[in-house]
């Protein structure tokens, strides 16, 4: 009998130092993930806001009755505000692979599993958010491929045409400085701006402290 108490006391020790492995390799690894998709967010939060402060330049010039602009300088406003995509993919496979596998139970902290349990409820939320900048964005390109405006003459003056495309510019250039003047021009500009902003207080910002309180408890967690 004493022999079978001893053999189920070390078998249960085993146990427990090899849960304590595992919690630590999770740890580790989830730590590396969630620097890298912060590190990613930060570079996003920065093209977003590129994005919608050329905008918001732009609006400004539109609003300004005396405002005078050059073809080259309205070219690089356009290109600054409607080049980039914004999409936020964090680094996931490891969390994913933990919560599929049931490997939550591995981790302690039960605040730190209720974070990385709602995670992706969260991620969804951002990417609605996105949806609807993209749509936005779709929405002004759009009155450029409908022929009110030219695109060439954004990458020509821009030096896009050559440096990217093989083209020699043209000589002649459609103007696009009238087109920005249309109230369906300024509208989607607009609601751009706002979407833009709104990205970035409501969902952005909010993630970015998620993610620090999630490496906070890690790093707790780690001391241990």
């Amino acid at each position: 009998m004493v022999g079978i108490l001893i053999a189920l006391a070390i078998n249960n020790w085993n146990q427990r130092e090899a849960a304590k492995k595992r919690e630590q390799f999770y740890l580790e690894g989830l730590k590396a993930e969630f620097q890298q998709s912060r590190a990613k967010l930060v570079e996003l939060m920065r093209v977003n806001r590129l994005n919608y402060e050329e905008a918001k330049r732009l609006a400004q010039i539109i609003n300004s009755d005396s405002a005078d602009i050059t073809e080259s300088a309205l070219s690089d406003i356009l290109l600054n505000t409607l080049s980039y995509e914004i999409s936020y993919n964090p680094n996931n496979s490891l969390l994913l692979e933990i919560i599929n596998s049931g490997g939550l139970k591995d981790l302690s902290d039960a605040e730190l599993r209720m974070y990385l349990t709602s995670w992706e409820s969260v991620i969804r939320q951002v990417h609605q958010q996105e949806a609807s900048l993209r749509t936005q964005r779709e929405y002004i390109l759009g009155i450029f491929r409908e022929g009110e405006g030219s695109i060439r003459t954004v990458v020509d003056k821009t030096g896009i045409s050559v440096s990217q495309l093989g083209l020699e510019p043209k000589a002649h250039n459609e103007s696009n400085l009238g087109i920005i003047r249309t109230s369906r021009f300024e509208d989607n500009l607009l609601m751009f701006i706002l979407i833009g902003i709104t990205t970035e207080d409501s969902h952005y910002l909010p993630l970015q402290d998620r993610i620090d309180t999630v490496l906070a408890l890690i790093d707790h967690n780690l001391d241990k």
